[in-house]
Parts: C-alpha cells; structure tokens; sequence
C-alpha cells in the first residue's frame, strides 16, 4: 500500500508514540488512546503540510481513521485529486 510508511511515520510523530507495531489492518480511533478529537486535528494538519493538500470539513470523517490502511487510502485519494 503506497504512503503506508510515511503515514505511519506522522501518526507517530503527530501522537508521540511507537506506531511500529500497526499494520494496515491496526485500529486507530477507539483503539489507540491518542487518538483523541484534538489529535485527529493535528494529524489532518500534519498530513496537509507534508502532502501539500487540503482536507475540508466535511470530509473528515469517522471511517478515514477506523485503520491505518483506511487512513492511508484517504491520503491516496487525496493525492489522486
């Protein structure tokens, strides 16, 4: 899956965890307790620096941050854009 290392990498340095462990089948929201409303927020700005795209509100949404591999689909969608 294209991105999946450099998206793993910001959620890490986003959260200030280890993310080593996740693959993409890890649940992230719910599951990973820095995931917060206020992380979910930091990682999207995270991921527009680093990407160079913009993500509008009404496309955030629960299911881009179920899994990382759905995290990191959204960002090739975006990039696709």
């Amino acid at each position: 899956m294209p991105h999946l290392e450099q998206v793993r990498t910001i959620l890490s340095d986003t959260l200030g965890i280890a993310t080593l462990h996740l693959d993409a089948n890890s649940a992230l929201l719910g599951s990973v307790p820095e995931l917060d409303s206020m992380a979910v927020i930091g990682l999207i700005t995270a991921l527009e620096q680093h990407y160079g795209f913009e993500v509008r509100d009404d496309e955030i949404n629960a299911r881009h941050f179920s899994t990382l591999g759905s995290l990191t689909s959204f960002v090739s969608e975006k990039l696709a854009q």
